[in-house]
């Protein structure tokens, strides 16, 4: 298989087909396959400059650590405050300057169209690690590949979405990423946050889903849920926020209600949406699921830093 990621930028998950989701997979099983001595081949001497305008911890971190484990440095902004964006200096002067430090930058910011428009100033590929409300196609990516380690496969599966569908930006991504499969989607959120209409339209077309604010009655033929925070930082009025706060939460009691294998997973960080005695349960993915962010991660950086692949 060709690799079609060489030097390529990687802003929007709508970019992807099911192969370019097949070809992030195999590498990722490759590189978890490989031991130490090989993986740090893939990226010697290749530097990943991040630019954080927003908080973060696991995507960042996971970034970083997945640069180390395949033999590359780090250098990056994790706070804006710290930067010459506090001074004035344009989004499109820190991009260039970052791309000239490092062989691949990664970027998260607040606007909306904040990736997309860096990507042509960058001197070097340019990954999107969140823009806005929009999208965060890594996360969409490691999301399916849990899916498909955990599950054994994606098509076929009937998948619940639960929480935040308005302004979760991970929601999106991989609403996106499934209209690639044959899958039963079910969208679980209060009245206040339903998915936005404007932003589906394409998604429409290629993915069946239905929307409920009742969390119960869905759960009991799901082989996938799929828990969100409500996003507090995105609401303009705090009253808003207090009215929707603590809608659903995942406890033990619930876990009767569940199939036996079903797999509970949360793009993190969480707040009171999934009970932390749920965490030992044999259903709770989701610190799995960030451990395959990492390898993702690995993956896709290796991928765009290797012409012949991995």
């Amino acid at each position: 298989m060709s690799n079609t990621f060489f030097q390529k930028d990687i802003v929007s998950v709508r970019d992807f087909d099911k192969q370019k989701f097949e070809e992030v997979f195999q590498a990722t099983d490759k590189i978890i396959g490989m031991n130490q001595n090989e993986r740090r081949e893939l990226a010697r001497g290749k530097t990943l400059g991040y630019l954080f305008f927003e908080p973060s911890t696991r995507t960042r971190l996971s970034f970083e650590s997945a640069m180390a484990s395949i033999g590359g440095t780090s250098i990056g902004i994790a706070d804006a405050s710290s930067s010459s964006a506090k001074k004035g200096e344009s989004l499109a002067d820190t991009v260039r300057i970052m791309s000239l430090y490092s062989d691949v930058v990664v970027l998260r910011h607040q606007l909306d169209g904040s990736s997309r428009f860096a990507a042509e100033v960058s001197e070097t590929p340019l990954i999107n690690a969140g823009s806005g409300t929009e999208e965060h196609p890594t996360q969409a990516i490691l999301d399916l590949y849990t899916i498909r380690k955990e599950k054994k496969r994606i098509d076929g599966l009937k998948i619940g979405i639960v929480g935040d569908l308005k302004y979760g930006r991970t929601v999106y991504s991989l609403l996106y990423a499934l209209s690639n499969y044959k899958v039963d989607v079910r969208l679980i959120s209060p009245p206040a946050l339903k998915i936005r209409a404007d932003s589906t339209y394409e998604i429409r077309k290629r993915l069946s889903y239905t929307e409920t604010t009742d969390l119960e009655e869905s759960l009991d033929d799901l082989d996938v849920v799929y828990v969100t925070r409500i996003q507090k930082e995105r609401f303009a009025d705090m009253e808003e926020y207090v009215k929707v706060k603590g809608s659903y939460k995942i406890g033990l009691e619930l876990l009767k209600k569940m199939k036996e294998d079903v797999i509970v997973m949360h793009p993190l960080p969480r707040l009171d949406e999934i009970s932390h005695k749920f965490d030992s349960t044999p259903q709770a993915k989701y610190f799995k699921q960030a451990q395959y962010g990492k390898e993702t991660r690995a993956a896709i950086l290796a991928l765009i830093l290797n012409e012949k692949g991995i």
